[in-house]
């Protein structure tokens, strides 16, 4: 299956690894930070390197870890990541050298473009996002502008500019509900485990379950019951969920916490590594990183425990 796919080979694990992004090896991290550096250095930008990210002469930061990601599942291997480094870069300084999309675009238009993004807490700045809505523990719905080159993640004070927040936002959910089932994937095995995948090159698929109920009535021609959902998001291109009816949850929260550890690992865009239930809009977290055996746990409060109880006490394929 796709989402169980490998990274391409390159060093050896027995190779030294890189304190930061564990998947380079110390050669490796040295190449992508010598070439991040260069790139930057020929579009007219001097910066000092660090660890996770860049600083140029302007105190201005810019993270590494998308573009690390990127550049590590890339199959083609390290003999690509001049290229990739570069159209990251140019698009990041001419994004920030350039005139404001909220100062040329109409505000209509701005609008039109808006829409929720849910990320992790790792990616933002509290300070700037103060606006910020928690989604679950670490995870935060924030707006963006989507541009034709990048997305432009809407600060404290560029949404101060646009009017009414929550105005914004509901317009940025309406956005978000029109948007196109890109790709949609069943996941079964012969023991009766399944659950449904909703895969896309939007930056907002993850973002979707924003909209769970929406998306579950389109892809499976129903709406989610009065149970929820299981659902997992472990990086901006992908959505998983498991529509609560019956016992068949428990296979499928097994798989579904399995699923999100791999697609969170080394990838651009990653939100969370966990499975969260779904009930009305409020997630609630399932598994978590057990730090004494190095694995995933599945982790359930009194509420979900008695809705398993009485999943069990009702039988199998009840409806």
């Amino acid at each position: 299956m796709g989402w169980l796919r490998r990274g391409p080979k390159r060093d050896g694990e027995d190779a030294p690894r890189d304190p930061e992004f564990a998947y380079f090896s110390e050669r490796e991290a040295a190449l992508f930070r010598g070439r991040v550096r260069s790139t930057f250095a020929e579009l007219g930008l001097e910066v000092s390197v660090y660890a996770d990210h860049v600083v140029d002469d302007r105190k201005r930061r810019f993270g590494l870890g998308n573009l690390a990601a990127v550049c590590h599942q890339d199959r083609r291997g390290t003999r690509v990541w001049p290229e990739l480094i570069h159209r990251h870069v140019d698009l990041v300084v001419r994004a920030m050298e350039g005139p404001s999309a909220l100062e040329t675009l109409p505000p209509e238009q701005i609008r039109a473009q808006l829409y929720p993004r849910v990320v992790s807490g790792d990616g933002i700045d509290a300070g700037a996002f103060g606006y910020a809505r928690t989604v679950a523990p670490g995870l935060y719905e924030v707006l963006a502008l989507d541009l034709p080159e990048s997305v432009m993640m809407l600060t404290d004070e560029a949404l101060d500019r646009l009017g009414d927040h929550a105005q914004l936002r509901d317009r940025a959910l309406r956005n978000l509900r029109g948007l196109p089932v890109e790709e949609h994937e069943t996941v079964r095995d012969a023991d009766g485990m399944c659950f449904e995948i909703i895969l896309g090159d939007s930056f907002y698929t993850a973002s979707r379950v924003l909209d769970l109920d929406g998306v579950a009535r389109r892809v499976t021609g129903l709406p989610l019951g009065e149970h929820g959902a299981l659902v997992a998001m472990p990086f901006r291109h992908q959505l998983a969920f498991h529509p609560i009816r019956d016992t068949s949850i428990i296979p499928a929260l097994g798989a579904m916490a399995s699923f999100a550890a791999s697609g969170y690992e080394d990838t651009p865009g990653a939100i969370s590594p966990y499975v969260f239930w779904w009930r009305g809009g409020t997630l609630t977290q399932l598994s978590e990183h057990d730090e004494e055996r190095g694995d995933l746990r599945i982790v359930v409060g009194d509420d979900f425990q008695e809705l398993l109880e009485r999943l069990i006490a009702q039988g199998p394929d009840h409806r």
